[in-house]
């Protein structure tokens, strides 16, 4: 279940897999409406007499994206055919247009007639119910449409012409998943395709175009798509395209891909060549994840569906925090000022974050039940309220932007404070809520020392506008919460923090103690609590690494008996990328001299090598043998990596600098 190729401008996402083939589309949002929803866009060759298709086994590839940009330079070769392709692609920054240029090489001493199909499988809105393709004889195109969205598709011999037609040479519309009909990707077998114009229901499309090649020589093709909510707008960019040309598009959007990631304030100069390059890929890939209204979206790659039928495609406020304060710690606060409009305009009456929200602003399908023991409870995560307020704070100590936190004061942090304020217990912990694994209900050392965090961040911010009352409120409140979490949350006899408690019945003297050994515990010192050298925290973390550390893989696991994507029973769960760096982030924070930074690099490294080739990391990997399991990219596996490389660099650069 992984996407090996993700590119996007913050409203059109395309994700491509191993085998090169278009698996998601989504637009307006990102994370909102898959127009493919996993199914396969083909790449197919007609050569010799019979029909090629670049996911088959004889075809070798190779992924990869060039340095400091998303533009792919995947390679594909066909030894039996001696035919290799290059495959550069990416998603224009400006417009929404997917630009594709393919470089077709004839590995023969002889000249050869080659010809290029591609296929597309549109499923409009997420459903292939309703669909419409369509031939357009007057820019020689096919557009698959629904309602208010279109996808106009093309194809070009040269990136300049006369005119505004593709030079789309043969085509098929036809009906897909509809009884024996496979779809219209059969019609090419021949190397002919039917011409028929158009079809309703669940269709797909096949474009051909024909090259003769000269021995051992290349040519050069463009396949693209455009798209919009009408005919307007994809004849629009398909004429702006036509006019520009596709290779000034493909220089621009790197262009601006180099310029943006490149403003990163992080000193990689000293950093291992394949850490820097993995750094501004991550960079990269979280901006596809961010939507340009704002929400920071989990993951977006479909294969889960067949799993739970639900996807990650949305956006938890916990994971946007943290993302949002990786960017901003990496020079990129101003990019980070729609997520915090977002929450502002999410944030539910009683001023919490309730469990997560589509990209759109609506509130995301949940598992948290609104009743507990026959009595209300609030369906939330706690942690997700106070890491947002957390993150603004962090966001004005590089900005001093006060006029943007003014805009938020009122309508974000104020309700926030008087909900973390009000929802306690007597002794000042934070009532039951949902851990952030999502898994359980209780009172959790992660999620309690996050609303320490939000507090002291929301007195600074009260103080930012001489608000003495809401001041009080903030540094009564995360005073006496921090000695109830010394006190409630500490175990005394085994010298640990807890995953966590449950009071029963409600009665702080009824407690009952979590025992589990969980690495999210790291917030203690994370999240200002405590320092990490302190002594109750390096016995905590101690414990997590030589209990949840996973032996033959290595890797940090959630926490024991994890079972998500449970394979193998011998180890306490699957490493995960987020656990493995919260642990290299203790030794980052712990150590004093240079030699005790080298743990930490040796977990950074064991991070890389777990990202796929193009730098993809996902969100947990086998303990056996190391390959991707469950989502692949998931933003917040990039973001914890992003940080983390920039705590290393500044702790590293002020060692060097006392020694």
């Amino acid at each position: 279940m992984t996407r090996h190729i993700v590119l996007g401008n913050q409203s059109l996402l395309v994700n491509i897999d191993k085998w090169f083939q278009v698996r998601d589309i989504y637009y307006p949002y990102v994370g909102l409406e898959n127009h493919v929803l996993g199914h396969a866009h083909r790449i197919g060759l007609f050569v010799d007499g019979e029909i090629t298709w670049i996911n088959e086994d004889r075809w070798h590839r190779n992924t990869a994206y060039k340095n400091d940009t998303l533009v792919t330079e995947n390679k594909a070769v066909n030894r039996d055919l001696d035919i290799e392709l290059i495959l550069e692609e990416n998603v224009y920054c400006e417009d929404n247009i997917f630009l594709r240029k393919i470089t077709v090489k004839n590995n023969r001493n002889y000249k050869r007639n080659i010809r290029l199909f591609f296929n597309q499988d549109f499923h409009l809105y997420g459903t292939g119910i309703g669909d419409t393709a369509v031939y357009q004889m007057d820019h020689n195109v096919i557009v698959h449409y629904k309602r208010s969205r279109y996808f106009l598709i093309g194809a070009l011999k040269s990136n300049k012409k006369e005119g505004f037609t593709s030079d789309i040479e043969d085509y098929a519309i036809g009906e897909s998943e509809t009884g024996s009909l496979e779809g219209t990707f059969k019609d090419a077998e021949d190397g002919v395709l039917s011409k028929n114009p158009v079809s309703q229901g669940s269709v797909d499309s096949t474009i051909g175009l024909s090259l003769n090649i000269p021995s051992l020589s290349s040519k050069v093709v463009y396949y693209y798509f455009t798209v919009g909510n009408n005919f307007d707008d994809v004849y629009r960019l398909h004429d702006y395209l036509m006019d520009e040309g596709p290779e000034e598009l493909f220089n621009h959007a790197e262009g601006c891909q180099r310029s943006w990631v490149n403003h990163t304030t992080t000193d990689l100069s000293n950093l291992d060549s394949r850490l820097a390059t993995l750094y501004k890929r991550s960079l990269l890939i979280i901006k596809t994840q961010f939507d340009i209204n704002g929400a920071i979206i989990a993951a977006n790659d479909s294969d889960n569906l067949q799993f739970n039928r639900d996807s990650y495609s949305y956006m938890w406020s916990r994971d946007g925090a943290l993302v949002a304060i990786a960017l901003i710690n990496a020079g990129f606060a101003e990019f980070t000022k729609p997520f915090f409009r977002f929450c502002r305009d999410v944030l539910w009456w009683k001023g919490c974050m309730l469990h997560k929200y589509n990209p759109d602003k609506t509130l995301g399908s949940s598992w948290h039940p609104w009743v507990e023991d026959g009595k209300p409870a609030l369906p939330i995560q706690e942690d997700e309220t106070g890491l947002v307020i957390y993150a603004l704070w962090k966001y004005y100590e590089v900005t001093k932007d006060l006029d943007f936190i003014k805009e938020l004061y009122e309508p974000l942090v104020k309700k926030a404070v008087f909900f973390m304020d009000d929802y306690r217990y007597p002794n000042s912990l934070p009532r039951e809520s949902f851990d952030l694994w999502e898994e359980r209900r209780g009172i959790f050392t992660f999620t309690s020392a996050a609303v320490y965090v939000g507090l002291t961040a929301a007195e600074n911010i009260s103080g930012l506008f001489d608000d003495t009352y809401t001041c009080n409120i903030c540094r009564s409140r995360y005073l006496t919460l921090r000695n109830a979490i010394l006190k409630e949350l500490f175990s005394r006899e085994k010298g640990i923090f807890l995953r966590g408690i449950k009071y029963r019945n409600q009665n702080i003297n009824q407690k009952k103690v979590d025992l589990t050994i969980d690495s999210s515990v790291y917030g203690i010192f994370e999240f200002g609590m405590l320092p990490a050298d302190d002594e109750r925290v390096i016995r905590t973390m101690k414990n997590i690494e030589n209990n949840l550390w996973v032996g033959k893989s290595g890797g940090v696991a959630r926490y024991e008996n994890d079972y998500y994507y449970r394979k193998s029973d011998k180890y306490p769960g699957n490493p995960w990328i987020t656990c493995t760096l919260w642990l290299a982030k203790w030794y980052i924070a712990k150590s004093n001299v240079l030699d005790e930074m080298e743990k930490a690099l040796e977990l950074i490294n064991w991070v890389a090598d777990c990202s796929l080739e193009t730098g993809i990391m996902p969100e947990q990997v086998h303990p056996l043998t190391g390959e991707s399991i469950s989502v692949a990219p998931l933003t917040w596996s990039h973001a914890e990596f992003v940080d983390t490389v920039t705590k290393y660099v500044e702790k590293r650069k002020k060692l060097e600098i006392n020694k």
